[in-house]
């Protein structure tokens, strides 16, 4: 299965939530900004965007809740060992309350992996974040980044957008 992500105008992505009602986009929020993202066979309906292999997941995306994006820069030699070890690590996070969906995302064009966590609120987040199950999934994780990054991983949040959600209204 693929995944298809884009960012944008929250006006602008409401559009092609309308022109494509079957494709089960999602609109996620972070401050002005939104994002789109759908995952299916077909082609990508973005004009721009990104575009992914889903190599592994848990759950079902749920139209309400917090999503954490793990964004992690990986060297075009060292693909296979980076997903080998993720693979083989231990996550326990489907066991934690509040959890609603996984995804393990390998990029099609570029070099970025998403690691992709869907949560019923913020708060069952920092719970995870927290947990026991979070601290045994990442005690063999260095203090640099390991050789196969290409560059520094980062974070991206956001709040599921609902219909009636006002522009702004992130922090819920």
């Amino acid at each position: 299965m693929k995944a298809y992500m884009t960012l944008g105008t929250r006006d602008f992505l409401e559009k092609l939530v309308d022109k494509h009602p079957d494709l089960g986009l999602y609109l996620m929020g972070q401050g002005t900004g939104t994002l789109a993202y759908y995952e299916n066979q077909r082609k990508n309906v973005f004009a721009s965007g990104k575009e992914y292999e889903v190599i592994s997941q848990n759950g079902e995306i749920q139209d309400e809740g917090y999503v954490v994006m793990n964004n992690i820069p990986v060297l075009e030699d060292s693909r296979d060992s980076f997903e080998q070890r993720f693979k083989q690590r231990q996550h326990g996070v489907d066991s934690m309350p509040g959890f609603q969906a996984f995804r393990f995302l390998r990029p099609l064009k570029d070099k970025t992996y998403v690691v992709m966590t869907q949560w019923r609120s913020k708060e069952d987040f920092e719970n995870w974040k927290n947990s026991e199950q979070f601290k045994n999934a990442h005690k063999n994780q260095d203090s640099k980044p390991p050789a196969y990054f290409a560059d520094r991983p980062f974070i991206t949040s956001y709040h599921m957008k609902k219909e009636d959600d006002e522009e702004g209204n992130d922090d819920q």
